[in-house]
C-alpha cells in the first residue's frame, strides 16, 4: 500500500560475526522489519483498510455473541443443547477468520500494487536482499489482520465469559482456535504474496486469488463439521483432528514461504508487462523431456534406448523422493499393524481350521469371472495413480505421500489381523505377495514421482527457473507413467486376477 520509499539504513552490527547463524538471522529480521514498519504504518493510514478492521474487531463479535445465545436457546427448547453449545467455539473461529480475510487483499497488493503505482522501482533499489524484502512484505500483510482477528476473538470471549451465556471453554480448545487462525492467516498471506510477485496486474492477482480462497473455504467447512461432530470435542486435550489440521497447514505455510522466497526475483518484477502463454511450446518441451536421456533433454532415438537410458536416468533423478516415499510407506504399514493389534478395531475372523474346511467353496468362489475381474482392478489402480499425480501437483507433492501409503496402512492392518487370529503366514504370502510386489513397487514410484514434481517448485535446481524445473519434472512423470507405472499396473492386475487366486488356493492345500 506504500506510495513512497524513505531512505533505508540497514542494521549491520560489526560486533556480531557473520559466521554466527543466530546473529545473521537477527540482522536479516532487523532489516526486514524496516519494510514491515513502513508498510504497517501506511496500511493504518488508509481508512479503507482501517474501517473494516475496526468493525470486525469491535462490532462483529457482539453480533456473533447474539447469534450464539439465540441459537443455543432455540435448540435448547428442542432438547438439543449440545448442538447449541458447540456453536459457540465454531463462531469464535469465524470471528477470528473474517478479519484475516483482509490479509488477502493487502497481500495481493504487496508487489503488483506498487508496480502499478510506479513505487516499486525505488523499493527494489534499496540494499535489502530478496529474502529480507520478501519477509518484510509478508509480515506487513499479516500483522494488521491478525491484530484485528485476535482482538475480535478477545472481545467475543469476554462477552460470553461475563455475559448471559457464561461460557467456560476448555483451555486447549481456545489454543487450537487461536493457532488455526494464525496458520490460516500465514497460508493465505504466503500464497497471496506468491501470486502478487508473479502477476503483472492487480486484476490478474485478484482472479488468481480464487485458488487460495476456495481451498481455505473448504477447510473452514471441514473444521466446522469437526467441531460439531468430533467425539472428543469436550476433551481437555483438544480435538485430535484439529491438531492434525494445524500441523498440516503449518507444513503448507512453510512450503508457500519457501516457494515465494525461491522464486522471488526483483529483476523479473520489472520485466514484461504482459505474459504470453505459448501452449504449443509448453507441450513440445514436456514431450521432449518425456523422451530425454540426460539433463540437456536429448531425446532417445528408439524404444530400446528409451528404456535402457531414459527410464534409469529419471529414476536416478527422483532417488531422494523414492527414499522419502519408502520411509512413509513403512510408517503406514506399521501404523496399520498397530491399529490391528488394538482389540476395539480387530476384525472377528474364523479359526484357521474352519477356513481349511471351506477350501472347496473358496475354490468355486475365486474362480468365478466376476469376483476379481482384471478390468476392475486396473481401473481402481489407475484412478489412484491419476489422483495422486493431480493432487500432488497442487499440494507441493504432499498428497503423493498421503494417498498411496493408505494402501500400505490397509495392508498392515490385514497382516496384523491375520497374525492376531493365529493364521499361518503362508496364507498371506500366497494371497498378497504374487501381485503385491509389483503393485507396491509401482505405487512407490508413483508416490515418489508426484512428490518430486510437486516439491520441485519449493527448491528448483541451481541455475534453473521454477517454470523450467517443473516442466522437466512433468515430463519425467509422464515418462514414468507411460514406461513403468501403466505397464506395471497391467501386469499386477493380470497377476492378481489370474495367478494370485491359484497360488492362494495352492498355499491352503499345502497346510
Amino acid at each position: 500500500m506504500a506510495t513512497h520509499t524513505p531512505h533505508i539504513e540497514l542494521n549491520t552490527p560489526q560486533s556480531a560475526p557473520m559466521s554466527n547463524p543466530l546473529a545473521g538471522f537477527r540482522q536479516m529480521m532487523s532489516n526486514a522489519l524496516i519494510i514491515t514498519r513502513r508498510e504497517v504504518a501506511d496500511s493504518f493510514r488508509d481508512w479503507r483498510i482501517l474501517a473494516p478492521i475496526v468493525i470486525l474487531t469491535f462490532l462483529f463479535p457482539f453480533l456473533a455473541q447474539f447469534v450464539a445465545t439465540q441459537f443455543t436457546n432455540y435448540v435448547d427448547s428442542f432438547g438439543a443443547r449440545l448442538i447449541g453449545e458447540r456453536t459457540v467455539p465454531f463462531l469464535l473461529m469465524i470471528v477470528g477468520f473474517f478479519p484475516i480475510s483482509i490479509s488477502l487483499v493487502i497481500a495481493l497488493e504487496t508487489f503488483v500494487g506498487e508496480k502499478e503505482r510506479r513505487s516499486l522501482e525505488p523499493l527494489l533499489s534499496t540494499p535489502l536482499t530478496n529474502t529480507e524484502l520478501y519477509i518484510g512484505k509478508t509480515l506487513a500483510a499479516m500483522i494488521p489482520p491478525l491484530l484485528s482477528s485476535f482482538g475480535g476473538m478477545a472481545v467475543y470471549m469476554l462477552s460470553l465469559f461475563f455475559g448471559e451465556y457464561q461460557w467456560r471453554p476448555q483451555f486447549l480448545l481456545v489454543v487450537q482456535i487461536i493457532l488455526l487462525t494464525g496458520v490460516q492467516a500465514l497460508v493465505m498471506v504466503a500464497g497471496a504474496v506468491v501470486v502478487s510477485s508473479q502477476t503483472n496486474s492487480t486484476r490478474a492477482a485478484n482472479l488468481l486469488a480464487s485458488f487460495i480462497i476456495i481451498p481455505m473455504a473448504l477447510i473452514i467447512q471441514g473444521e466446522s463439521v469437526i467441531m460439531f461432530m468430533a467425539p472428543d470435542a469436550d476433551s481437555p486435550r483438544g480435538i485430535g483432528a484439529l491438531w492434525a489440521i494445524i500441523i498440516g497447514m503449518m507444513v503448507v505455510a512453510v512450503l508457500f514461504l519457501r516457494v515465494g522466497n525461491s522464486i522471488f526475483n526483483r529483476e523479473e518484477l520489472l520485466g514484461n508487462i504482459i505474459d504470453k502463454l505459448n501452449i504449443r511450446g509448453f507441450f513440445a518441451k514436456v514431450w521432449r523431456y518425456a523422451r530425454a536421456v540426460d539433463d540437456n533433454g536429448t531425446p532417445a532415438k528408439n524404444l530400446i534406448e528409451w528404456y535402457s537410458r531414459a527410464i534409469p536416468y529419471t529414476l536416478h533423478q527422483i532417488r531422494p523422493a523414492i527414499k522419502i516415499a519408502g520411509v512413509v510407506f513403512i510408517i503406514g504399514f506399521v501404523a496399520g499393524n498397530l491399529v490391528a493389534m488394538h482389540p476395539d478395531f480387530r476384525l472377528p475372523l474364523p479359526p484357521q481350521d474352519v477356513l481349511l474346511t471351506m477350501r472347496g467353496q473358496l475354490h468355486d468362489f475365486v474362480f468365478r469371472v466376476e469376483v476379481l475381474p482384471m478390468g476392475f482392478i486396473l481401473d481402481q489402480n489407475i484412478r489412484v495413480v491419476i489422483l495422486t499425480f493431480m493432487l500432488g501437483m497442487f499440494s507441493f507433492g504432499v498428497m503423493g505421500l498421503v494417498i498411496p501409503p493408505i494402501t500400505l496402512a490397509v495392508l498392515g492392518y490385514i497382516c496384523g489381523t491375520v497374525f492376531v487370529a493365529g493364521y499361518n503366514p503362508i496364507i498371506l504370502a500366497g494371497s498378497i505377495l504374487p501381485h503385491g510386489v509389483i503393485e507396491l513397487t509401482v505405487l512407490l514410484i508413483t508416490s515418489a514421482s508426484a512428490l518430486a514434481m510437486g516439491a520441485v517448485v519449493t527448491r528448483p535446481p541451481k541455475g534453473s527457473t521454477v517454470g523450467h524445473a517443473w516442466t522437466v519434472r512433468l515430463g519425467d512423470s509422464i515418462k514414468l507413467f507411460i514406461g513403468v507405472i501403466l505397464p506395471g499396473l497391467l501386469i499386477a492386475a493380470a497377476v492378481e486376477s489370474i495367478i494370485t487366486p491359484r497360488i492362494a488356493l495352492w498355499s491352503l492345500g499345502m497346510m
